[in-house]
């Protein structure tokens, strides 16, 4: 079995590293190429940067970010936020990153998937999927509730479905998913294993599961029994609720392969 990968993800805003809860409330937790480098010498497998501003000076202060971070890392980097175009892809890829992650832009225009894998293949290619689904009827299992896929922080519905849509974004070149459930999102109350599941069963590119970490079993239990293979999160690593040295030595111990790196 291939190992899990464990996946940091740092929200920046003008530069610097922030947490809210969908990107409300905003507050800094740090230096965004000091926590990166941390989170690497501690073990990370991976890092997400998601830019969160909103002007384009915002958005030319996380270019020179991404170069700043890309020199001090040597881990793989994936970036994403307010991509829209594969000028975009391109300028953040020139940077240093070695992925990209595209949510709405990809939802607006599908043939942006397309066109980034033709360019520089499938591997730079995450395709960012926020889905709700449907208040539960009485006695009916999570795995039956119909997932809609939102924008703009899980509040805006689409009318695209999670499943349906992940198979579409795979095969127009998506390398990835990265599915949050907007449900479960800061809750800290764990994630929808059997719709990870379902999801890992019906695609054939990795799946990294995101929103509703609370604790290292939350993380054990969507790798082993959802099948997911890697596990992102924010709060709980910001804040030091758990470290990533802790988090891979209980994975261990639970039998889940993890690259050991601490």
């Amino acid at each position: 079995m291939l190992s899990k990968r464990i996946i940091p993800c740092l929200d920046v805003k003008d530069g610097r590293t922030v947490k809210g809860v969908h990107f409300e409330q905003l507050q800094d937790v740090g230096d965004a190429v000091a926590l990166g480098r941390h989170y690497a010498r501690e073990g990370a497998d991976e890092l997400v940067y998601l830019d969160i501003s909103a002007s384009q000076e915002g958005r030319q202060t996380f270019t020179r970010l991404v170069e700043r971070i890309a020199d001090g890392i040597h881990i793989p980097l994936t970036v994403g936020g307010g991509i829209s175009s594969i000028d975009d892809a391109a300028r953040l890829l020139d940077a240093g990153a070695d992925k990209v992650s595209i949510n709405s832009a990809a939802l607006r225009e599908p043939s942006l998937i397309d066109s980034i894998a033709a360019r520089y293949g499938s591997q730079f290619v995450v395709v960012a999927i926020d889905a709700r689904h449907t208040p539960l009827a009485p006695g009916e299992a999570e795995e039956e509730a119909h997932w809609t896929v939102c924008t703009h922080g899980g509040t805006r519905p689409t009318d695209r479905e999670l499943f349906s849509w992940a198979v579409e974004a795979e095969q127009r070149g998506a390398g990835e998913i990265l599915f949050t459930s907007m449900n479960h999102d800061g809750t800290h109350a764990g994630y929808p294993c059997s719709t990870y599941r379902r999801l890992t069963s019906l695609l054939g590119i990795p799946v990294i599961a995101s929103g509703g970490a609370g604790c290292a079993a939350h993380i054990a239990d969507v790798l082993a029994e959802g099948h997911a293979d890697a596990a992102l999160a924010a709060g709980i690593f910001h804040y030091g609720e758990l470290t990533i040295p802790q988090l891979k030595q209980e994975l261990l111990e639970r039998g889940i392969p993890v690259r050991r790196s601490f």
